[in-house]
C-alpha cells in the first residue's frame, strides 16, 4: 500500500449528500478480480450520458479544471449503501487520495483506510466553507498533511482534523492488513519451522 504522509493537489468539490456505493461504482462493473481498473467507471451514471460514452458536461468532475484531482470534498453520509470494497478501489484508481466530508457510512470509512485513502471528517460548516472556495476557484489546490493533522486551501483556508493513532500509523507507513502481518514474518517463519519439525 502506498504511504500517505502529505499531498498537495487539485481538490474537486462535489456538493451531493448520501452518495451511495452504487453511484460510486455501479454493480455492472464489479466483475473484475483485480483491485485496479475501476477508476474509469467511477460515478459512471453521472459522468456519462445515457449512451455510456459521451461525458456529461453537467457532472462536476468532468470539468477540465478538475482533471487529476487528488482530494474530493463532498456532503454528508458519503459511501452509504452496500458495503462493496470496490468503492474505495474506484476512487483511489481514479486518483483520489483523500476525501473530506461531514460524515461517512461506517463500512466505507473503514475500507478507505484499508486501501490507503484518508477520509477526513470536518464539521459541516467547515466542509461547505472549503467547498464554496473551491467552487469559486475551480482547479485550486488543497494540502492535506497527515503528519500535522492540517488542511490548507484557497483564500487562506485552514482546518485541523483527527485520525485514530493506529490508522494514522498504518497510512504513514503504507501498511494494509497484509503489510501488518508481514511485519511479524520472522516470528511466523520460526513458528512454522518449529511446528513442521514437531
Amino acid at each position: 500500500m502506498k504511504p500517505f504522509t502529505k499531498i498537495t493537489g487539485v481538490a474537486a468539490p462535489m456538493d451531493r449528500v448520501n452518495v451511495d456505493t452504487d453511484q460510486i461504482i455501479p454493480k455492472q462493473f464489479l466483475k473484475r478480480i483485480e483491485r485496479t481498473g475501476f477508476g474509469e467507471f467511477l460515478f459512471f451514471d453521472w459522468r456519462y450520458e445515457a449512451d455510456g460514452t459521451t461525458p456529461n458536461p453537467a457532472f462536476e468532475l468532468n470539468d477540465p479544471k478538475l482533471a487529476g484531482a487528488q482530494v474530493l470534498v463532498t456532503g454528508k453520509n458519503f459511501g452509504c449503501g452496500s458495503s462493496r470494497e470496490h468503492a474505495p478501489w474506484a476512487l483511489e484508481d481514479y486518483g483520489f487520495r483523500s476525501i473530506i466530508a461531514p460524515s461517512y457510512a461506517d463500512i466505507f470509512y473503514n475500507n478507505c483506510f484499508k486501501n490507503g485513502m484518508l477520509p477526513i471528517v470536518l464539521p459541516e460548516e467547515t466542509v461547505y466553507d472549503l467547498m464554496g472556495r473551491l467552487q469559486s476557484e475551480l482547479g485550486a489546490e488543497v494540502t492535506v498533511d497527515l503528519e500535522t493533522y492540517t488542511i490548507t486551501g484557497p483564500g487562506g483556508f485552514t482546518a485541523t482534523f483527527t485520525v485514530d493513532d493506529f490508522r494514522r500509523h498504518c497510512l504513514l507507513n503504507g501498511l494494509d492488513d497484509i503489510g501488518l502481518t508481514l511485519q511479524n514474518e520472522p516470528d511466523i517463519t520460526a513458528f512454522e519451522a518449529k511446528r513442521a519439525a514437531a
